[in-house]
This record gives C-alpha cells, sequence and structure tokens, in this order.
C-alpha cells in the first residue's frame, strides 16, 4: 500500500516531535503515536514518499601513480 503525504503532515510531525508530542492532528484526524520510535519511522516514511530525505553523495576516491 503505497502512502501518500504532505508537506504540511510532514511539518506538523517535525513540529510534534520537537516538542515531545505523542499526539499529532493532522486537519481532522489526530493520531496518538506510542512512542518517538513510531514517530521516527514515520518521519522517515513522509521523507521517502517526499523525497526529502537525508541523500547519500557518491564516493569518489582519487589515486595518484608516481612516474618513475
Amino acid at each position: 500500500m503505497a502512502e501518500t503525504f504532505t508537506q504540511k503532515q510532514y511539518e506538523t510531525l517535525c513540529a510534534a516531535i520537537a516538542q515531545g508530542a505523542l499526539r499529532v492532528k493532522y486537519g481532522d484526524k489526530e493520531v496518538d503515536y506510542r512512542n518517538l520510535d513510531d514517530m521516527l519511522r514515520t518521519k522517515a516514511l513522509m521523507e521517502k514518499s517526499l523525497g526529502i530525505g537525508k541523500k547519500k553523495s557518491p564516493r569518489k576516491y582519487l589515486t595518484f601513480k608516481r612516474g618513475f
């Protein structure tokens, strides 16, 4: 099941995490999270869905050769 999240929902969840609240109101719906871990997992899902998470930069390796 693909979840669709909005930027507003993401911002609301982030604000609740910052305040230490476990209850979040999204428009006309209210969600009670069991703990911070549940909230962080939901936040990660939202980031993935919205494409706003931490993006890993590609690693670059330099090689050097001595010219003899």
